[in-house]
């Protein structure tokens, strides 16, 4: 029988960067949220381990193979699975979609398999795999901190509806990073229980003054195009607009349904979208 699961995309409401440990990794302080915007995964038993993109056969590195195969070294278990995914999640965006596969199949798997693992094993997998593949297994709204694996969640988040454009052809994740190490840019100090009160009580322009994103300055030298499509966003009206994670994708906070089509219609290739309660 095939199982189908949803694989929702994130945004980041605000990224700063806090230290870097000596492995390499860097020490972050973020709000993020899921949102509707999803990858489809569908999943059904095999004899072996097999996975399509959208119709054409995925590599190993692909982190819904990875998912797979870790689960099974945790467990010591011989399984098999047959996946297709269908992406939507634009990739180099900011978004996690792979965090987002990710995620999806250790769920799915676990399920398909009857591994009986608890959501900290998931996790602990999980970290291993992605820095953002623990929030996307836990979803929602949450500070979340260390390289990704301390997660913090807040009750009452909100419902938003939300524009991203994606300027340009993506950037590289890591490019990014490597450009803000050079030093050079500017702090993005930002106070976490401010934001996510400004969220719960769905006051757009506070969470405009507040949001801060460490990485927006070196993204935007490396693809101007990105300040272009913020500014874009703000003359059609989004009361918030600001890149989510390393970029490239911009977003625009709206204060109703209506005003975010518009928008979304203005602006050719954006995608209209809501954030998620839970």
């Amino acid at each position: 029988m095939t199982a189908a699961f949803k694989a929702h995309a994130k945004i980041n409401w605000a990224l700063d960067i806090t230290g870097r440990r000596a492995d390499g990794y860097h020490l972050l302080n973020m709000v993020m949220q899921t949102v509707d915007l999803h990858d489809d995964l569908l999943i059904e038993p095999a004899d072996g381990l097999a996975l399509t993109v959208d119709g054409e056969p995925a590599g190993e590195d692909n982190l819904v193979m990875r998912a797979a195969r870790a689960l099974l070294s945790h467990t010591g278990e011989s399984r098999g699975a047959r996946m297709a995914l269908t992406k939507r999640v634009p990739s180099q965006a900011g978004l996690g979609g792979g965090s987002a596969d990710c995620a999806a199949a250790l769920t799915a798997l676990n399920d398909l398999w009857g591994l009986g693992l608890g959501r900290a094993e998931l996790l602990q997998i999980g970290e291993r795999l992605g820095a953002d593949v623990p929030f996307c297994l836990t979803g929602g709204l949450a500070r979340v901190s260390g390289i990704g694996e301390a997660i913090e969640p807040v009750a009452h988040a909100p419902r938003i509806p939300l524009v991203l454009v994606r300027p340009g052809g993506g950037l590289s994740t890591a490019a990014v990073f490597r450009l803000y190490d050079g030093g050079g840019f500017p702090e993005a100090r930002f106070n976490a229980a401010a934001l996510t009160d400004a969220l719960a009580r769905r006051d757009l322009r506070a969470v405009d003054a507040l949001h801060a994103n460490a990485l927006t300055a070196p993204a935007i030298s490396l693809l101007p195009g990105i300040g272009a499509a913020i500014q874009r966003l703000r003359e059609l009206g989004a009361s918030a607009a600001f890149m989510t994670g390393s970029g490239s994708t911009a977003v625009g906070a709206f204060e109703d349904e209506a005003a975010a089509r518009r928008a979304a219609d203005a602006i050719p290739g954006a995608i209209f979208t809501h954030t998620l309660p839970a």
